[in-house]
């Protein structure tokens, strides 16, 4: 195969379809018609003797050849994208530029309000877009639709950057007049009622089930090593509910440190730590390949790294 005579666009249009699965959607994705994306599939098809995609009950499907194709043809592409941006300076002062961030509200509370406070102060026109973990995908990253996300991953795609903002350990937050209070050990922890809170990744959250621990996550995890199990009375995404619920339901809402001293000066609160050891986690930033060498992008990592130095030192 002779790549003088490839039209590269071919190699964007297998990278799309091989993301969408879907012709029409592909062709959406590149504001092209989908007349004119079945053609491009058909000279895929030629171009590597393959059928690229194939019909089945499930939907359409990349052959094995497509799915060997697939990684190559994406850090061609990647690496191409970031060889045209070209260098340029980014003036903050004078810009107006909106950064688009998924954060979760644990992420949101803890880090953003340092976040802003220092952006407004040097860059006064620039804007900040926060989102939910349920408002995008890894897909939008990828495409650099959103220009980072911050929250605690289990796994990510090898393309992302990424770097760690802080490591926090867990506190319990406990309403002032919860008699628990007194005597806080293991077996009262055990014998209270619990609120669970928790949102990591991406896309729309499922219910869940008490009894299923290796999805409940690092508490209920911590627990289990010591053949232990809490009495869960409410599940939620949203750490201020399971703070509010921890006051008002006499709950422990057994949470990320730094965001239990968001109430270390509301008498009405008591923050104590665990009666067990529960692992540190890891709070991150990833963004797209092809936003890495941007020039804007480049000073807002470097502002967010900044806010979290701030926000660490309390």
């Amino acid at each position: 195969m002779n790549i003088s005579k490839i039209d590269l666009n071919l190699l964007i249009y297998l990278d799309v379809l091989l993301r969408e699965k879907n012709v029409t959607r592909a062709a959406g994705q590149l504001n092209i018609t989908q007349p004119a994306m079945s053609n491009g599939l058909k000279r895929l098809r030629n171009l590597f003797n393959d059928p690229i995609l194939v019909r089945t009950s499930d939907g359409m499907v990349p052959t094995e050849r497509a799915r060997a194709l697939g990684p190559a043809i994406r850090k061609i592409l990647l690496e191409l994208e970031e060889a045209l941006q070209g260098e340029e300076e980014f003036n903050e002062q004078n810009s107006q530029r909106v950064f688009r961030i998924m954060a979760s509200d644990y992420a949101a509370s803890t880090l953003i309000p340092k976040l802003l406070k220092s952006i407004n102060e040097i860059a006064p026109s620039v804007t900040i877009d926060i989102m939910t973990p349920s408002d995008v995908t890894f897909h939008d990253v990828e495409e650099g639709k959103i220009d980072m996300a911050i929250n605690r991953f289990d796994e990510l795609p090898q393309s992302f950057h990424q770097k760690t903002i802080w490591r926090d350990s867990f506190s319990c937050l406990l309403s002032a007049d919860n008699p628990v209070v007194a005597k806080f050990n293991l077996n009262a922890y055990l014998a209270s009622k619990h609120v669970w809170v928790s949102k990591t990744g991406f896309g729309v959250g499922v219910g869940m089930d008490p009894k299923d621990v290796q999805k409940l996550g690092w508490v209920d995890e911590a627990l289990a090593r010591l053949g232990k199990k809490r009495d869960i009375n409410v599940f939620t995404r949203n750490y201020h509910v399971a703070m509010q619920l921890a006051f008002e339901a006499d709950l422990i809402a057994t949470l990320p440190t730094k965001a239990a001293l968001l109430h270390k000066n509301d008498a009405n609160y008591t923050i104590l730590k665990p009666p067990f050891d529960i692992p540190d986690i890891e709070l991150k930033m990833i963004w797209s390949p092809l936003l890495h060498h941007d020039a804007s992008h480049i000073w807002f990592r470097k502002q967010v790294i900044a806010a979290a130095k701030l926000a660490v030192k309390g």
